[in-house]
């Protein structure tokens, strides 16, 4: 063998060497990146998708349910009430829809009823939402009234923390919004929970006994017609509560029917027919300024006014059936208060 040519032989095969090792390298190579793209991937869990809400859908919330004892207050909220009924009468073709000059004004009250929950019959504080179909608010005035107090008050519902506030549609909420240019006007309350138990039982008591108000100066109130007067006697052992009918009643028969069945004693007799007498003055005296009063507005009254007095619309809403509330198809009634007497529309 010639000088050398062992020890390109011996460079040879080390080339040989290295590059079977290359390859068997790239070889490793390429079945580790093929293992990788093989493996499996985890499964993706679905996307879930969440309803929008509706542009009106908390608008019967937002309305304050006047009159409601502040105890019952959660139990309203029990169910997931329906108004769709409400949304839909502002949308084309309903009943509230496109009104020109005039604003809708939203109440909310609730109706005890007592009505079939899950096949039984159960006491239930019904949503009822008032629309008020007008061109200025219907009243700035709130009356107090109940079965215990005396006499009914009627006052600005500002002293009882309540106002028309303007009503702002889900999709506006986060623009800026003219607050002045608003369709929809809700009867709000700004008194917080939290606070009540530091108030005053009458003044607690008070926000029970609140009816929204409104004065209907072309009809006649049943008050000024009633020949009727609660009388509260202060009597000992006991108080006196019964009505006095100054045109079916004779007083003299009426305070011995009285003694005859043991609810006014003998000895205050006298002083009973002197307590009805002074009721029966006052309230006559009540109805005559009640007319007068309403002659009164009728005559400084705009025709403008008149019209819209004349033209004003009250639309009562219940909720809808559904599957997850009580059905109140059968208590639905017109009565909305004795201020605002009977609603137009049931819907």
């Amino acid at each position: 063998m010639r000088r050398g040519a062992k020890r390109k032989a011996s460079q040879k095969e080390a080339e040989n060497h290295k590059e079977s090792s290359k390859a068997a390298n790239s070889s490793k190579a390429t079945r580790t990146r093929t293992t990788k793209r093989v493996k499996a991937s985890e499964p993706q869990s679905e996307p879930q998708y969440l309803e929008d809400p509706r542009n009106l859908e908390d608008l019967w919330k937002a309305a304050f349910p006047v009159g409601t004892e502040w105890d019952q207050l959660d139990s309203v909220y029990q169910f997931k009430w329906d108004f769709s009924n409400l949304e839909q009468a502002f949308e084309e073709g309903g009943k509230l829809y496109d009104l020109g000059k005039n604003k809708v004004y939203l109440f909310g009250c609730t109706e005890p009823q007592l009505v079939s929950v899950n096949g039984e019959n159960k006491v239930v504080c019904i949503p009822v939402v008032v629309a008020v179909v007008s061109p200025f608010p219907p009243s700035d005035k709130i009356g107090i009234n109940s079965v215990q107090r005396e006499a009914e008050e009627i006052i600005p519902m500002k002293q009882m923390k309540m106002d028309w506030i303007p009503y702002i549609p889900l999709e506006n909420r986060d623009s800026q919004v003219d607050r002045l240019k608003s369709q929809i006007f809700i009867l709000g309350c700004t008194q917080r929970r939290a606070a009540l138990k530091h108030m005053k039982i009458d003044r607690l008591k008070k926000f029970e006994y609140c009816l929204p108000y409104f004065y209907q100066p072309f009809k006649e109130d049943e008050l000024e017609q009633s020949t009727e007067v609660p009388i509260m006697f202060p009597g000992e052992p006991k108080p006196v509560y019964c009505e006095f009918d100054w045109e079916l009643d004779e007083l003299k028969e009426f305070t011995d029917k009285l003694i005859e069945e043991e609810e006014l004693s003998a000895d205050q007799k006298d002083a009973f027919k002197e307590f009805v007498k002074e009721k029966v003055r006052e309230q006559k005296k009540n109805n005559r300024e009640a007319r007068e009063a309403r002659r009164k507005a009728i005559e400084e009254m705009s025709e403008e006014a008149k019209a819209a007095f004349e033209n004003m619309r009250f639309y009562k809403f219940y909720p809808v059936q559904t599957p997850d509330t009580p059905d109140v198809s059968n208590v639905k009634a017109p009565f909305i208060n004795r201020y605002y007497g009977k609603a137009h529309e049931v819907l």
